[in-house]
Formats: C-alpha cells, sequence, structure tokens
C-alpha cells in the first residue's frame, strides 16, 4: 500500500483564506473539503478546522489551530520553474501582501517560507567546474529573486546584468 505524504499546516484562523489563496496561485489545483468545529470543541462550533486541498497534485491540509504555532524558516517549500517568466509569475503572487527575503527565499501573506528556483539550479552548482559554480554562487547570494539568465551568465564568466 502506497503511503503518501500530506503537509499540514497549522495556521491560527486562515486555514480558509490560505487555501483559496495557494488554489488560485498553482495550476491544477482545488479544494477538496472542509471540516468544522462541533459542540465537542475545542474551536467555536460551525467554524472551519480543517480545510483539505490540491496544489498541482500535491494533497494538504490547512488546520485552524490558534495562534500558538507561526510559520518558521525551518520549513519551506520549494517551487521549480522552467522559464524566467514562470519564475516571475509565482514570486509575484506569493510575495503579495508578504515579502521578499534573499537568494529566492520569501514569505507569503500567511507566514509560510518558499524557495522560487530556477530548474536546474541544483545541475549548475553541482558543475565539475569550481569556476562556474563559484561565479553561480557569488550572484545567487546578490539576489533576493533569482535571475536565470544573470545566473547562468555569472557561471559562464560572463559577468551579471
Amino acid at each position: 500500500m502506497k503511503h503518501q505524504i500530506v503537509p499540514n499546516l497549522w495556521l491560527d484562523t486562515e486555514a480558509e483564506q490560505a487555501a483559496a489563496f495557494y488554489t488560485s496561485v498553482f495550476p491544477s489545483s482545488r479544494v477538496v473539503g472542509t471540516t468544522r468545529y462541533t459542540e465537542a470543541g475545542p474551536g467555536e462550533p460551525g467554524t472551519v478546522m480543517t480545510v483539505e486541498f490540491e496544489l498541482d497534485g500535491q494533497r494538504f491540509v490547512g488546520i485552524n489551530g490558534g495562534p500558538q504555532f507561526p510559520f518558521t524558516e525551518a520549513v519551506s517549500f520549494q517551487i521549480t520553474c522552467d522559464t524566467q517568466e514562470e519564475l516571475d509569475r509565482y514570486w509575484d503572487a506569493l510575495t503579495d501582501g508578504g515579502q521578499e527575503v534573499q537568494c529566492g527565499w520569501l514569505k507569503d501573506r500567511f507566514g509560510l517560507s518558499w524557495q522560487v528556483v530556477p530548474t536546474g539550479m541544483q545541475e549548475l552548482f553541482d558543475d565539475p567546474d569550481q569556476g562556474r559554480v563559484d561565479r553561480a554562487m557569488t550572484a545567487m547570494l546578490g539576489m533576493v529573486k533569482l535571475d536565470i539568465r544573470a545566473l547562468q551568465e555569472a557561471a559562464d564568466g560572463i559577468g551579471a546584468r
């Protein structure tokens, strides 16, 4: 039997809003179901307890659990993008109401950390030519949102744009 790993995101009271936001950002996404607190508690009866949703086929659960466990950068989700346009689209959507950090990292409006990176980034940093790796790493460390062309040019020794 295959076991699917389903990330559960502990939010204060915004599980419905988070699910609606994330499903608007990612293609082929949907809200699967919502459960509500009953008289048994601990939340107000009738209010949303959990929202189950899929982002491009990956299942998530948002839990309205209260303010005691905010997100930290210790956990982040990586989005691998094939083009600069795709990278820009995710970056712009997820930083709307959130904040840019550094080196392709951002926090969205709910405080969840994301890494928006180009396809081939790992291969670039695994290149056997250490000079290419060092130039690409130096370029990346100077960026907030990643620029695919500038990373490739730096690796190739062309210089930053």
